[in-house]
C-alpha cells in the first residue's frame, strides 16, 4: 500500500496544489492563517523524513568507493556546474534565480530511495549514502548560493533569516530524528513508531503544498509568466542528470543497479529541505517558494519517466539486451 502510494504521489501533490490554489482565491484573506498552520507542518514533515535517513549508520555509506565516488562527483561538481549552466536560461529576477539555485544544488535524500526501489536500483546503497548526502549538502549549500549569487548571499545571511530557518526548522529536526533512530536501536517497540513515520512524508507534504499554494496563490499569479522559462529549466535538468549519470556510471564501472542509483540520485533535489529557508525569507524573496514548489512538481513527473526510462534503456541488465543476430 506505501509503495502504491509513493508512486502515485505526483497526482497527489497536483490536486493539492490545485484545490489550495482554488481555497486561496476563494477566501485570500485567509492566507496569514495558513502561514500559521504552515510551519509546524514543516516541522513534523521534516522530523518524518529524517527519521527514514539511517543517520546512525553513517559509516556504512564509505564502503563502496566507486559508487560513493561516482555519487559525490555527480552531485556536489557536475550537476552544481551544471546548475550554473542552465542559470544563464533562467529570468533575471534575483528571488526566482535564488529559488532555482536553492533546489537544483542539494541532492534528495528521502523519495530518491523510494524511486531507486521502484526504478529496479540499489536501494541499499541509496539508503548507505543519504546521511552522507545529507550532511555534505547542509555544507556547501551556502557556499554554491555565494559562488552564484555572490553578495547577495552575503546580506541575506547577515539578515538572519537562512540562518534562523536552518538552525531552528532542519537542525532540530535532525537532531530529534538523530536521538529517535538510537532510542529505536535500544528499544524495539520504537522500531514500530519509526515505521509509521515513514507513512507520513506524502501526506504530509501534501498539507505543505495545499498550504502554500492556498497562501501564496496571488504570487503565483503574478509570478506566472515569468515561471514558464523555469519549467523548460528544470526539464533540461532532468535530461542533463540523466546523461551525467550515465556518463559517471561507465566512468566509474558501476553495475546497471548501482548505476541507476546514480541517476536517481542526481535526478532527485531536496525540496524538503530547502522549502523552509525560502519560506524565512524576507517578502521580496517569497518567489523563490513559488519556484521550488514547481520544481518538485516538474520533478515528480519526470520520476514518472525515469521509472521507466532508467532501466529499460539507460542502463538495461545485460541478461535483458539481445545479442546481435550474425
Amino acid at each position: 500500500m506505501r509503495e502504491r502510494v509513493e508512486r502515485h504521489q505526483a497526482w497527489i501533490y497536483l490536486v493539492a496544489i490545485l484545490a489550495g490554489m482554488a481555497v486561496g482565491r476563494a477566501a485570500p484573506g485567509a492566507a496569514a492563517s495558513w502561514e500559521v498552520v504552515l510551519w509546524p507542518l514543516l516541522g513534523a514533515l521534516l522530523y518524518a523524513t529524517f527519521t527514514q535517513v539511517p543517520l546512525v549508520h553513517l559509516g556504512a555509506s564509505l564502503r563502496d568507493r566507486r559508487f560513493l565516488g561516482a555519487l559525490l562527483l555527480g552531485n556536489f561538481v557536475v550537476m552544481p556546474l551544471f546548475t550554473g549552466l542552465l542559470l544563464q536560461l533562467v529570468p533575471d529576477v534575483a528571488a526566482i534565480r535564488l529559488g532555482v539555485l536553492l533546489v537544483l544544488l542539494v541532492p534528495c535524500t528521502d523519495w530518491f530511495i523510494s524511486f531507486t526501489h521502484l526504478g529496479r536500483g540499489d536501494a541499499a546503497r541509496a539508503i548507505a549514502a543519504a546521511p552522507l548526502l545529507l550532511l555534505i549538502q547542509l555544507l556547501l549549500l551556502p557556499l554554491y548560493v555565494w559562488l552564484y549569487m555572490g553578495p547577495t548571499a552575503i546580506e541575506l545571511a547577515i539578515g538572519g533569516h537562512l540562518l534562523a530557518a536552518f538552525g531552528g526548522l532542519i537542525m532540530v529536526p535532525l537532531i530529534l530524528a538523530a536521538l529517535t533512530e538510537q532510542a529505536a536501536m535500544r528499544h524495539p517497540r520504537l522500531v514500530r513508531f519509526v515505521t509509521v513515520l515513514g507513512w507520513l512524508p506524502v501526506p504530509l507534504l501534501a498539507a505543505v503544498v495545499f498550504m502554500i499554494a492556498a497562501s501564496q496563490v496571488g504570487l503565483v499569479a503574478a509570478a506566472g509568466p515569468v515561471l514558464w522559462p523555469v519549467v523548460g529549466v528544470f526539464m533540461l535538468y532532468l535530461a542533463g542528470a540523466a546523461i551525467a549519470g550515465k556518463a559517471l556510471g561507465q566512468v566509474f564501472g558501476l553495475k546497471p543497479a548501482a548505476g541507476r542509483t546514480v541517476v536517481f540520485s542526481l535526478g532527485t533535489r531536496n525540496s524538503f529541505v530547502v522549502l523552509p529557508l525560502a519560506l524565512a525569507l524576507p517578502e521580496p524573496w517569497r518567489e523563490a517558494v513559488v519556484v521550488i514548489v514547481l520544481q518538485s512538481l516538474v520533478e515528480l513527473f519526470g520520476m514518472v519517466a525515469y521509472l521507466k526510462w532508467v532501466p529499460g534503456r539507460l542502463f538495461r541488465d545485460p541478461s535483458s539486451i539481445a545479442p546481435d543476430p550474425e
